[in-house]
């Protein structure tokens, strides 16, 4: 029933399962509405072998983090942000349509009864993954019958090992993250399955993640494996449009506010060419998991691209700061994203 917190080494934790104490279930019928659910022990489930999520993929999920702040208070950020997204996510793959409160609900009673893991003020966060399964036996390609969500927590620390460093990307044109009128811009679990060959490839050459191309048109590009994509040109911020096939990050909305309101430079939601990309002055990723994340290193058919002699860029420097800061409570949260856990 989860690890003893008191034998965590909050120094040295990275981003894996660290089993807590509890977690959040519910069930509810197709033709039924989300109504109620509670805590139970952190453990495994039931799954016949017909289940509809083992045998036709029909699961979503979300991540979202719990902060320890410097004023002492524990806040959730942008959960309605999640709860919005996953309410879409259902709805496309033909689930009971997730309850935004019941979903903000859930969530706080995760982190109120796991807040003994939650890492000590900048050593991380708890990590929450809520995830709804078709779970009921279906043999026929049609809907499961019944769905269970659940909301399990762990404590994380750095996305990639040895903590914020430019990362080095490489382009693929032999793989696709999704194609043009799919479920790219929903976060079903089967576009995470289809990124795992092509990053156990990358990786072994040497690269940290990739970088996917638009499958209608592949000058153009989407997305990193598990992160949105940024660039700066002229100190004007560019990100691909939402146009059927990207997900609508929460961190990539956060940031784009931030550029906006904040920093005060020139936003573009807009199709960005891999030829842009490549002669950028900035690149990074978003992402709930990586945060904001420098990229160094971009190889693609037009060679080796550095950026910033492998440090930070300024105005990738100041976006992390400013979302981490507001996550924090070091900053004031002028925009109020967070929710505090009473």
């Amino acid at each position: 029933m989860g690890n003893d917190p008191k034998t965590i080494d909050w120094d040295s934790i990275g981003f894996n399962l660290i089993e807590t104490r509890s977690m959040y279930k519910a069930i509810c019928k197709k033709e039924d509405s989300w109504s109620s659910g509670g805590l139970v022990p952190f453990g495994n489930i039931a799954l016949s072998p017909a289940a509809g999520v083992l045998n036709y993929g029909q699961g979503v999920f979300e991540g979202m983090k719990a902060y320890r702040t410097v004023k002492n208070r524990i806040v959730l950020f942008r959960p309605d942000m999640n709860a919005k997204r996953i309410s879409i996510s259902t709805k496309r793959l033909c689930m009971p349509e997730m309850d935004e409160g019941l979903f903000i609900k859930a969530a706080k009673e995760i982190v109120k009864d796991n807040t003994d893991y939650i890492p000590p003020y900048g050593k991380g966060s708890l990590y929450l993954r809520p995830v709804i399964w078709g779970t009921a036996p279906v043999l026929g390609v049609k809907p499961s019958d019944e769905y269970t969500f659940i909301i399990y927590a762990s404590p994380v620390g750095p996305y990639f090992k040895g903590g914020v460093k430019p990362l080095s990307l490489k382009v693929t044109r032999d793989f696709h993250r999704a194609a043009p009128n799919g479920i790219g811009n929903v976060k079903a679990i089967g576009n995470y399955s289809a990124s795992l060959f092509p990053l156990i490839k990358a990786k072994k050459e040497g690269f940290d993640e990739v970088i996917y191309l638009n499958a209608g048109n592949e000058q153009l590009i989407e997305e990193v494996g598990s992160a949105n994509l940024f660039i700066l040109k002229d100190n004007v911020l560019k990100t691909p449009k939402l146009a059927g096939s990207i997900l609508p990050g929460v961190t990539r909305d956060s940031v784009l506010t931030l550029a906006r309101e904040i920093l005060k430079i020139e936003v573009q939601e807009t199709d960005v060419t891999l030829k842009e990309v490549c002669s950028a002055d900035e690149v990074f990723c978003t992402g709930t998991a990586v945060v904001v994340t420098p990229v160094g290193k971009i190889t693609s058919e037009y060679g080796e691209h550095n950026f910033n002699d492998g440090e930070m860029g300024k105005v990738t420097h100041k976006l992390r700061s400013l979302l981490i800061g507001l996550q924090r409570e070091e900053k004031e949260d002028i925009f109020n994203w967070l929710y505090p856990i009473d």
